[in-house]
């Protein structure tokens, strides 16, 4: 396994209106040690500019898409921005891809058929416009797509899973491949308000089928997702608790073979306002 990296995924940084906050919290992160951060590309046709401008902020921390749908953005418009970002920022941006949902991309009046060979397709875009294997990096959950992060990008970076995934992710893609997976963490000791935060944020993914079909695969059932989420499932998927019991949560999934671990502090559904105190106390237990 690679040099273990602790990183931040936070919706913040695409859902705030002001640039320079999302700057500062980045400038702050990097000064803390974390290797990189990762929010989500949202659904427009170009890879947003925020990443640009997070990248042109600060001097190290790596920065990433956490995803980019492969439905709402063509090959050759990502490969400029990966191209203009790898030419400013050397090694610095890794474009996460992913297929999303069914529900999101109709919604948005495109027809989802096909996804895995919708990524093929993608990733054959992406080599004829020159972005490397290396500069990308695929949302995995299955055995088909994991093989597909494994082939041709530099790993998998699953979402909304617990640590036995990671164990069988780390299996399929092999040892040389990065695999990163992102976490949700509630910093709260309290059981019922820490998994109230935690149900909050769980009920959206677990009305997506590719959620809970993945976490079928584990053996959980249909009684797990009702109602936000059974108290097991909560706490086999989202570590809460005090600083050290997180801290302990977020260790399976090193254990398990993850290379490098996205943090996502739930912050009681507001996406606007950064949760410093949070990864300040995670970066001193964790870097």
């Amino acid at each position: 396994m690679a040099q273990r990296l602790v990183s931040v995924w936070q919706p913040f940084f695409l859902a705030s209106e002001s640039r320079g906050a999302a700057v500062d919290a980045a400038t702050e992160l990097e000064e803390l040690g974390y290797s990189r951060i990762w929010f989500s590309g949202g659904f427009g046709e170009n890879v947003a500019p925020r990443f640009r401008e997070i990248l042109d902020g600060t001097t190290r921390i790596g920065v990433a898409s956490g995803i980019v749908s492969i439905w709402h953005s063509s090959p050759s418009e990502v490969a400029a921005f990966v191209q203009d970002a790898q030419a400013a920022h050397p090694g610095r941006f890794l474009l996460g891809l992913g297929a999303s949902h069914a529900v999101l991309v109709e919604g948005s009046g495109t027809d989802y058929r096909k996804p895995y060979s919708r990524m093929v397709d993608y990733l054959d875009g992406l080599d004829a416009a020159g972005v490397p294997p290396e500069r990308r990096i695929l949302a995995a959950l299955g055995p088909r797509m994991l093989g597909l992060s494994r082939d041709r990008s530099a790993g998998a970076h699953p979402y909304f899973v617990p640590a036995e995934h990671t164990v069988e992710a780390r299996a399929a893609i092999g040892p040389d491949r990065l695999l990163a997976p992102e976490v949700a963490v509630v910093l709260d000791a309290d059981a019922t308000t820490a998994r109230a935060t935690a149900r909050q944020y769980a009920s959206g993914y677990l009305a997506l089928p590719n959620y809970t079909n993945n976490l079928r695969r584990f053996g959980w059932t249909d009684e797990d997702f009702a109602g936000g989420g059974s108290d097991r499932l909560i706490d086999v998927l989202i570590p809460w608790g005090t600083v050290e019991k997180v801290a302990a949560g977020l260790e399976k999934h090193y254990e398990a073979g993850a290379d490098e671990v996205a943090i996502q502090v739930l912050n009681g559904g507001d996406a606007t306002t950064f949760p410093a105190d949070a990864f300040r106390a995670l970066a001193a237990a964790l870097i």
